[in-house]
Protein backbone atom coordinates (compact mmCIF):
# COMPACT_ATOMS: atom_id res chain seq x y z
CA UNK A 1 0.00 0.00 0.00
CA UNK A 2 2.69 2.63 0.67
CA UNK A 3 4.53 1.82 -2.35
CA UNK A 4 1.19 2.35 -4.45
CA UNK A 5 0.61 5.72 -2.46
CA UNK A 6 4.13 7.23 -3.74
CA UNK A 7 3.14 5.91 -7.23
CA UNK A 8 0.35 7.00 -7.12
CA UNK A 9 1.96 10.86 -6.39
CA UNK A 10 4.13 10.51 -8.59
CA UNK A 11 1.62 9.94 -11.48
CA UNK A 12 -0.42 12.86 -9.74
CA UNK A 13 2.68 15.25 -10.41
CA UNK A 14 4.13 14.54 -13.93
CA UNK A 15 0.21 13.53 -15.66
CA UNK A 16 -1.86 15.73 -13.33
CA UNK A 17 -4.08 13.12 -12.90
CA UNK A 18 -7.27 13.73 -11.07
CA UNK A 19 -8.74 10.46 -10.05
CA UNK A 20 -6.91 6.94 -8.87
CA UNK A 21 -8.71 3.76 -8.84
CA UNK A 22 -6.79 1.25 -6.21
CA UNK A 23 -7.37 -2.73 -5.59
CA UNK A 24 -9.47 -4.11 -2.60
CA UNK A 25 -9.29 -7.56 -1.21
CA UNK A 26 -8.21 -10.33 -3.93
CA UNK A 27 -9.93 -11.28 -7.43
CA UNK A 28 -13.38 -13.28 -6.75
CA UNK A 29 -11.51 -14.14 -3.10
CA UNK A 30 -14.52 -15.45 -0.72
CA UNK A 31 -13.38 -12.69 1.57
CA UNK A 32 -9.89 -13.52 1.32
CA UNK A 33 -7.67 -10.90 1.14
CA UNK A 34 -4.50 -10.66 -1.20
CA UNK A 35 -2.55 -10.80 2.53
CA UNK A 36 -4.03 -10.07 5.92
CA UNK A 37 -4.70 -6.60 6.63
CA UNK A 38 -4.13 -4.77 3.03
CA UNK A 39 -7.40 -3.50 2.49
CA UNK A 40 -7.73 -2.20 5.42
CA UNK A 41 -4.62 -0.47 5.25
CA UNK A 42 -4.71 0.64 2.04
CA UNK A 43 -7.92 2.21 1.93
CA UNK A 44 -6.63 3.89 5.32
CA UNK A 45 -3.43 5.24 3.30
CA UNK A 46 -5.36 6.61 0.64
CA UNK A 47 -7.41 8.64 2.56
CA UNK A 48 -5.40 9.95 4.81
CA UNK A 49 -2.96 10.77 1.53
CA UNK A 50 -5.57 11.47 -1.31
CA UNK A 51 -9.06 12.12 0.20
CA UNK A 52 -10.30 16.11 -0.60
CA UNK A 53 -7.15 16.27 -3.30
CA UNK A 54 -7.96 13.25 -5.87
CA UNK A 55 -10.95 11.34 -6.57
CA UNK A 56 -10.40 8.06 -5.17
CA UNK A 57 -12.09 4.63 -6.53
CA UNK A 58 -11.67 1.21 -5.48
CA UNK A 59 -12.50 -2.20 -7.41
CA UNK A 60 -13.40 -5.43 -5.13
CA UNK A 61 -13.05 -7.63 -8.29
CA UNK A 62 -16.06 -9.56 -7.00
CA UNK A 63 -14.22 -10.41 -3.75
CA UNK A 64 -16.83 -9.72 -0.70
CA UNK A 65 -19.57 -11.43 0.88
CA UNK A 66 -22.42 -8.90 2.00
CA UNK A 67 -21.17 -8.40 5.30
CA UNK A 68 -17.49 -8.03 4.53
CA UNK A 69 -18.66 -5.70 1.17
CA UNK A 70 -20.50 -3.31 3.51
CA UNK A 71 -17.77 -3.35 6.50
CA UNK A 72 -15.13 -2.19 3.70
CA UNK A 73 -18.13 -0.12 1.55
CA UNK A 74 -17.83 1.75 5.07
CA UNK A 75 -14.76 2.38 5.55
CA UNK A 76 -13.97 3.39 2.08
CA UNK A 77 -16.72 5.92 2.36
CA UNK A 78 -15.10 7.35 5.86
CA UNK A 79 -11.65 7.85 4.12
CA UNK A 80 -13.18 9.78 1.37
CA UNK A 81 -13.66 6.55 -1.99
CA UNK A 82 -16.39 7.66 -3.88
CA UNK A 83 -16.60 4.54 -6.16
CA UNK A 84 -16.95 1.44 -4.84
CA UNK A 85 -16.90 -1.50 -8.11
CA UNK A 86 -17.61 -4.71 -8.18
CA UNK A 87 -17.74 -5.62 -4.38
CA UNK A 88 -19.44 -9.17 -4.45
CA UNK A 89 -19.22 -12.07 -7.22
CA UNK A 90 -20.86 -9.73 -10.24
CA UNK A 91 -23.51 -12.53 -10.20
CA UNK A 92 -24.88 -12.09 -7.72
CA UNK A 93 -27.42 -9.43 -8.20
CA UNK A 94 -29.29 -9.65 -5.51
CA UNK A 95 -26.57 -9.28 -3.26
CA UNK A 96 -24.75 -6.47 -4.86
CA UNK A 97 -28.12 -4.36 -4.74
CA UNK A 98 -28.62 -5.19 -0.84
CA UNK A 99 -24.87 -3.81 -0.28
CA UNK A 100 -25.58 -0.80 -2.57
CA UNK A 101 -28.95 -0.25 -0.21
CA UNK A 102 -26.89 -0.13 2.84
CA UNK A 103 -24.13 2.25 1.87
CA UNK A 104 -23.90 5.60 1.05
CA UNK A 105 -20.43 4.96 -1.66
CA UNK A 106 -21.29 4.71 -5.32
CA UNK A 107 -21.44 1.05 -6.61
CA UNK A 108 -20.56 0.33 -9.77
CA UNK A 109 -20.64 -2.71 -12.15
CA UNK A 110 -21.48 -4.46 -15.34
CA UNK A 111 -17.81 -5.09 -16.82
CA UNK A 112 -18.43 -8.88 -16.79
CA UNK A 113 -21.83 -8.57 -18.62
CA UNK A 114 -22.41 -9.01 -22.07
CA UNK A 115 -25.89 -10.06 -21.95
CA UNK A 116 -28.55 -7.05 -22.66
CA UNK A 117 -31.61 -8.76 -20.92
CA UNK A 118 -29.08 -8.80 -17.77
CA UNK A 119 -28.09 -5.44 -18.16
CA UNK A 120 -31.86 -4.47 -18.51
CA UNK A 121 -32.44 -6.72 -15.42
CA UNK A 122 -29.12 -4.70 -13.78
CA UNK A 123 -30.23 -1.70 -14.64
CA UNK A 124 -34.52 -1.34 -14.26
CA UNK A 125 -33.85 -3.24 -10.35
CA UNK A 126 -31.42 -0.97 -9.42
CA UNK A 127 -28.73 -3.21 -8.57
CA UNK A 128 -25.47 -0.67 -9.51
CA UNK A 129 -25.60 3.11 -9.06
CA UNK A 130 -23.16 3.32 -11.70
CA UNK A 131 -22.72 1.32 -15.61
CA UNK A 132 -19.37 -0.28 -16.88
CA UNK A 133 -19.98 -1.86 -19.82
CA UNK A 134 -16.59 -3.31 -21.77
CA UNK A 135 -17.11 -2.59 -25.11
CA UNK A 136 -14.96 -5.28 -26.34
CA UNK A 137 -16.69 -7.75 -23.74
CA UNK A 138 -20.13 -6.68 -24.56
CA UNK A 139 -19.28 -7.30 -28.24
CA UNK A 140 -19.17 -3.29 -29.56
CA UNK A 141 -19.84 0.05 -29.76
CA UNK A 142 -23.66 -0.59 -30.98
CA UNK A 143 -24.45 -2.83 -27.98
CA UNK A 144 -22.63 -0.96 -25.42
CA UNK A 145 -24.21 2.42 -26.76
CA UNK A 146 -27.63 0.34 -26.09
CA UNK A 147 -26.70 -0.24 -22.73
CA UNK A 148 -25.97 3.50 -22.11
CA UNK A 149 -29.00 4.46 -23.32
CA UNK A 150 -31.11 2.53 -20.48
CA UNK A 151 -28.95 3.14 -18.22
CA UNK A 152 -29.40 7.15 -19.14
CA UNK A 153 -33.82 6.78 -19.13
CA UNK A 154 -33.07 5.36 -15.44
CA UNK A 155 -30.98 8.04 -14.53
CA UNK A 156 -27.62 6.21 -14.11
CA UNK A 157 -24.16 7.72 -15.39
CA UNK A 158 -22.13 5.26 -17.68
CA UNK A 159 -18.37 4.81 -17.30
CA UNK A 160 -16.94 2.06 -18.87
CA UNK A 161 -14.59 -0.53 -18.51
CA UNK A 162 -11.15 -0.21 -20.19
CA UNK A 163 -7.93 -2.09 -17.96
CA UNK A 164 -5.57 -1.66 -20.86
CA UNK A 165 -3.69 0.62 -23.46
CA UNK A 166 -5.19 -1.42 -26.22
CA UNK A 167 -7.61 -0.32 -28.58
CA UNK A 168 -10.42 -0.66 -25.64
CA UNK A 169 -9.05 2.27 -24.28
CA UNK A 170 -9.22 4.19 -27.81
CA UNK A 171 -12.92 2.73 -28.28
CA UNK A 172 -14.14 4.11 -24.88
CA UNK A 173 -12.03 7.33 -25.27
CA UNK A 174 -14.64 7.76 -28.18
CA UNK A 175 -17.69 6.59 -26.60
CA UNK A 176 -17.63 8.71 -23.61
CA UNK A 177 -17.63 11.75 -25.93
CA UNK A 178 -20.61 10.60 -28.18
CA UNK A 179 -23.41 9.82 -25.43
CA UNK A 180 -25.16 11.78 -23.04
CA UNK A 181 -24.62 10.57 -20.13
CA UNK A 182 -20.88 9.51 -19.72
CA UNK A 183 -19.30 9.29 -16.32
CA UNK A 184 -16.45 11.89 -15.17
CA UNK A 185 -13.76 9.16 -15.73
CA UNK A 186 -11.64 7.68 -18.55
CA UNK A 187 -10.02 4.54 -17.19
CA UNK A 188 -6.78 4.86 -18.20
CA UNK A 189 -3.88 1.77 -17.42
CA UNK A 190 -0.82 2.63 -15.32
CA UNK A 191 0.66 -0.98 -15.28
CA UNK A 192 3.72 -1.71 -16.35
CA UNK A 193 5.17 -3.97 -18.68
CA UNK A 194 5.94 -6.45 -15.81
CA UNK A 195 1.96 -6.86 -16.14
CA UNK A 196 1.09 -5.92 -19.29
CA UNK A 197 3.86 -5.97 -21.46
CA UNK A 198 1.98 -6.63 -24.79
CA UNK A 199 0.17 -3.58 -24.30
CA UNK A 200 3.43 -1.12 -25.34
CA UNK A 201 4.16 -0.30 -28.61
CA UNK A 202 1.06 -1.16 -30.06
CA UNK A 203 0.68 1.64 -31.81
CA UNK A 204 2.21 5.28 -33.16
CA UNK A 205 0.70 7.51 -31.82
CA UNK A 206 -1.20 6.58 -28.79
CA UNK A 207 -2.91 9.57 -27.25
CA UNK A 208 -0.70 10.67 -23.86
CA UNK A 209 -2.24 12.06 -20.64
CA UNK A 210 -1.91 15.85 -20.01
CA UNK A 211 -3.43 17.73 -16.94
CA UNK A 212 -5.68 14.65 -16.16
CA UNK A 213 -6.48 14.90 -19.50
CA UNK A 214 -6.70 12.47 -22.65
CA UNK A 215 -7.30 14.36 -25.50
CA UNK A 216 -8.88 12.52 -29.05
CA UNK A 217 -6.71 12.61 -31.36
CA UNK A 218 -7.79 14.26 -34.62
CA UNK A 219 -6.72 11.79 -37.86
CA UNK A 220 -8.91 10.38 -39.50
CA UNK A 221 -11.44 6.98 -37.49
CA UNK A 222 -9.95 6.08 -34.53
CA UNK A 223 -7.55 8.70 -34.62
CA UNK A 224 -4.66 5.92 -34.24
CA UNK A 225 -1.74 4.25 -36.51
CA UNK A 226 -0.78 0.77 -35.78
CA UNK A 227 2.68 0.09 -34.93
CA UNK A 228 3.93 -2.68 -37.85
CA UNK A 229 6.67 -3.34 -35.85
CA UNK A 230 4.69 -4.76 -32.89
CA UNK A 231 2.32 -6.55 -35.21
CA UNK A 232 5.75 -7.94 -36.91
CA UNK A 233 6.50 -9.70 -33.24
CA UNK A 234 2.99 -11.15 -32.62
CA UNK A 235 1.92 -14.66 -32.68
CA UNK A 236 -0.98 -15.26 -35.26
CA UNK A 237 -3.10 -18.15 -35.01
CA UNK A 238 -6.30 -19.00 -37.35
CA UNK A 239 -9.26 -20.73 -36.39
CA UNK A 240 -10.53 -23.36 -38.25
Amino acid sequence: PKDEVLRFKRLRDSCGFKAFKYRVGSEVGRDKDEWDGRTEEIIDLMGNSFSGVVKLLADGNSCFSEKKAIAVGNRLFDNGTCHFEEPCPYWEHDVIKAVKESLEIDIAGGEQDNNITIWNYLIRNGVVDIVQPDILYIGGFLRARRVAKMAKENGLPCTPHAANLSLVTIFTQHFLACIDNPGPYLEYSIEGEDYYPWQFGVFKNFPKVYDGFLEINPEPGWGIEINEKWLARSIYQISQ
